[in-house]
């Protein structure tokens, strides 16, 4: 509960913060496309995401040892050019999983607090930015993105195949400093549909490469560190709200 709203908490100050400023800005700054023709960046846009994440580690990959979990994500996304848009969210999301090797019986859950910065790429283009027209903004787009952050991770590891209870007896933890914190670099893909001037909605999956082995607190119960890094996944459903 602290992790989510402190991360929350942040991202409402910068939020709030910034919004009558960019209000005051979007129209009145033009900038110029590789042809000339003059654009507006802004307006500044507010994003709020649900959904779930999916755990990809050494005790496994599959589906159906996922003990799915909730994600969710508040952040803030402006326009760079007329295709690039900078963006950063706060986000937490909580995962866990059963061993995929049943012999060893090894489960775990996760909280976890992330802050990312990312650049996404609109592949469609948007009439509606440039200066003297009347033309809406595309009423489908679809976007890449890419970025990097910071993961803070919590995870208890315990004996089970199914999702932890009141009851459950967890291992002595393999480090002492939880939650710990680890570098993330998420890459993804998305769509949104326009459904007023101002909001939009859209799903959108992401996978975050880690910099930690320890994802699921079972480095060391599989015999030590593997060459492969702990990662996850996370796929939203997200409402964009421009702040005009």
């Amino acid at each position: 509960m602290r992790i989510r709203a402190l991360i929350f908490g942040l991202v409402a100050a910068g939020v709030f913060g910034t919004s009558t400023a960019q209000a005051q800005y979007t129209r009145q700054v033009r900038h110029y496309d590789s042809q000339g023709r003059p654009y507006y960046r802004g307006p500044l846009h507010v994003t709020l995401g649900g959904g779930t994440a999916f755990y990809d580690g050494d005790l496994g990959n599959s589906p159906a040892d996922n003990f799915f979990g909730p994600a969710v994500s508040l952040g803030v996304r402006y326009r760079l050019t007329t295709h690039l848009h900078i963006g950063s969210e706060f986000s937490f999301v909580n995962m866990g999983a059963r061993d995929q090797a049943k012999e060893r019986g090894l489960a775990f859950t996760s909280n976890n607090g992330l802050g990312t910065v990312f650049l996404r790429f609109d592949l469609l283009r948007d009439e509606s930015i440039y200066a003297a027209t009347r033309a809406e903004a595309p009423k489908f787009q679809l976007y890449v993105q890419g970025g990097a952050g910071l993961l803070l991770y919590s995870p208890r590891a315990y004996t089970g195949t199914e999702r932890p209870s009141s009851t459950t007896s967890y291992f002595r933890p393999e480090r002492n400093d939880y939650p710990a914190l680890a570098g993330v670099a998420p890459v993804g893909a998305g769509f949104q549909v326009r459904l007023t001037d101002q909001l939009r909605a859209g799903l959108e999956g992401n996978y975050y490469f880690t910099t930690t082995d320890q994802l699921d607190d079972a480095s060391t119960r599989l015999g030590g560190a593997s060459l492969n890094k702990d990662g996850f996944g996370t796929l939203m459903l997200k409402l964009d709200y421009s702040l005009r």
